[in-house]
């Protein structure tokens, strides 16, 4: 879902805007400790790593491609090549921050400029519930893979390496 970045909001007040157009309304819960990385986030929320999801850009030629992924699984860039149809690369913070909106460390799955192609790791469907970053390194909502696949039009792969 596309955003409006030239609104002056916060990374949680976009993600809770993206999200609320889709009629979602998840408590976006806000952390002293960070939560930048995914073992920094499940402790944080007391759940298991493999519950975070790690959204990660990739340039497929000249593309932005997002990978959603389990935390405790790594990207696999020859898998996303071959769905993707081109060589995949990750993006540096720079063309993160100008694809997403976001700085890596609090990119959310959802309330970017423009619509990214995204896939997702279908080992967190095996989850009842998930949690992703929502716009800052200390913030980050609740949801199903269900409601994450249907906000983010995520086609289901397997992109873990190994």
């Amino acid at each position: 879902m596309a955003f409006d970045m030239n609104e002056q909001h916060s990374g949680p007040d976009r993600v809770r805007a993206a999200l609320g157009k889709s009629g979602l309304h998840p408590e976006i819960r806000q952390f002293a400790e960070s939560t930048r990385t995914a073992q920094e986030a499940a402790n944080a929320i007391g759940v298991s790593v493999g519950q975070i999801v790690k959204s990660l850009l990739f340039m497929s030629g000249d593309r932005p491609v997002l990978a959603l992924i389990s935390g405790s699984n790594q990207v696999d860039t020859a898998k996303l090549s071959h769905l993707t149809g081109a060589e995949v690369r990750k993006a540096d913070a720079a063309t993160v921050r100008q694809a997403t909106g976001y700085a890596i460390g609090g990119v959310p799955p959802v309330g970017f400029p423009s619509r990214i192609q995204t896939y997702i790791d279908a080992d967190l469907l095996q989850y009842e519930e998930i949690w992703a970053a929502a716009g800052t390194p200390n913030h980050v909502f609740r949801t199903t893979p269900t409601e994450l696949t249907t906000l983010t039009q995520a086609t289901h792969a397997d992109i873990k390496r190994g």
